[in-house]
């Protein structure tokens, strides 16, 4: 099954339709005209049931196969939501929205599972039944947790959940997969420190909670360097640090540090967790200072299922001729939440010599469609064939 001739014709269609969706680009859970657009088509392709307000703004669309005698449910996912960027890219569908563009391709990923959705609508060339599942606020927001905790695997009995992202620097229409951690998991640090201030012609009057924040951030990168496994994955970044005051002559009465932990296991995730806890207090301490410790765990590890794995890789082969093996990347994906919930696989298809993800001149490559979308229907079609 190579990338099949209806997306070649559907093509100039679902490119509009991306563009349109890229215009207009929606944040978290407000992808209200985003979410109005999907439900309107998947009504026009005559799904057999659509539902808004999934997850707040999320929209489920079922289509049901020639005949349903195998009793299969699967679930299909794309994002929607758009990133707090200002578009540097010049194109002439540039967002018409300050500070919100879709830097990270979702507006591809929503237009490419609505074509592979048209398409599956149109021929039902399958034995079971289809579950097409948009949804917000990937991008920090757990708009798939959120999906998850409406109901929706239950409410559909989807059994599996597959899941897509562009990849920058990967060629066009190609595919690559990896079983197992895949996405790390991110948490959340935020960091008060609280000494005494005073004046800065005299610091022995004051605790100096700058140079406390000092010896925290650098004390901090031991986790990964002298605690953690060496052949682990993990990652420390202290990526904000803000003092009461901004004063040339002030020692600051406090200082709010926030940063983020990447870890792909969940030894790591605990051992950075509580490291980070002893690290702050007992420096905070060692200077007379206090530090309090919010530690949030955000996205878990997305972890790709074996057996969905290697089949998601096989439909790719069908596609494109390859299927690489994927890197471990350190980035989040709440995907993960739906990978604890159902069996399932998530794969990353080309995008070509483009600007990396969540940069302001990154733009999807609408060439990747035809394979896209031809991988989304294959996934149908193989899973469950007639």
């Amino acid at each position: 099954m190579p990338v099949k001739n209806r997306f070649a014709e559907l093509h100039d269609d679902i490119t509009a339709w991306r563009r349109d969706i890229h215009t207009h680009p929606e944040i978290l859970f407000e992808t209200h005209r985003t979410s109005a657009l999907v439900a309107e088509k998947l009504r026009a392709f005559g799904c057999d049931e659509v539902v808004e307000g999934i997850g707040r703004t999320g929209v489920v669309g079922v289509i049901k196969g020639n005949t349903t005698a195998s009793g299969k449910v699967i679930g299909l996912r794309a994002d929607m939501d758009a990133l707090p960027i200002n578009e540097e890219t010049g194109v002439e569908y540039a967002s018409q929205t300050p500070d919100a563009m879709h830097a990270c391709g979702h507006d591809g990923h929503t237009a490419m599972l609505l074509g592979a959705a048209q398409y599956l609508a149109e021929t039902r060339n399958f034995d079971g039944t289809v579950v097409v599942i948009f949804q917000p606020a990937e991008e920090g927001g757990g708009g798939g947790k959120e999906m998850c905790d409406d109901g929706m695997m239950d409410r559909w009995s989807i059994q599996e959940v597959y899941g897509m992202h562009n990849w920058p620097g990967m060629p066009v229409g190609s595919f690559g997969i990896r079983s197992g951690p895949f996405f790390a998991a991110t948490d959340l640090l935020e960091i008060e420190v609280e000494g005494r201030g005073g004046h800065a012609a005299k610091p022995h009057e004051t605790i100096d909670t700058t140079v406390v924040s000092a010896h925290i951030v650098t004390a901090l990168q031991t986790i990964v360097s002298r605690n953690a496994d060496p052949i682990g994955n993990i990652v420390v970044s202290i990526t904000s640090l803000e003092t009461s005051s901004k004063a040339f002559n002030v020692i600051p009465q406090k200082v709010q540090m926030n940063g983020t932990v990447r870890t792909l296991s969940n030894d790591l995730r605990d051992l950075a967790e509580k490291r980070v806890v002893e690290i702050c207090e007992g420096i905070a301490g060692s200077f007379g200072a206090t530090a309090k410790v919010k530690y949030t765990r955000n996205y878990p590890v997305m972890a790709n299922h074996d057996e969905q794995t290697a089949f998601a890789a096989d439909v790719a082969r069908s596609v494109s001729g390859a299927c690489e093996e994927a890197p471990l990347v350190m980035g989040g994906e709440d995907f993960a939440f739906m990978l604890e919930a159902r069996p399932g696989a998530y794969i990353l298809v080309g995008n070509g010599d483009t600007a990396n993800v969540h940069h302001p001149k990154y733009n999807f490559n609408d060439d990747a469609i035809p394979a896209g979308c031809s991988w989304w229907a294959g996934l149908a079609e193989q899973r469950m064939p007639i």
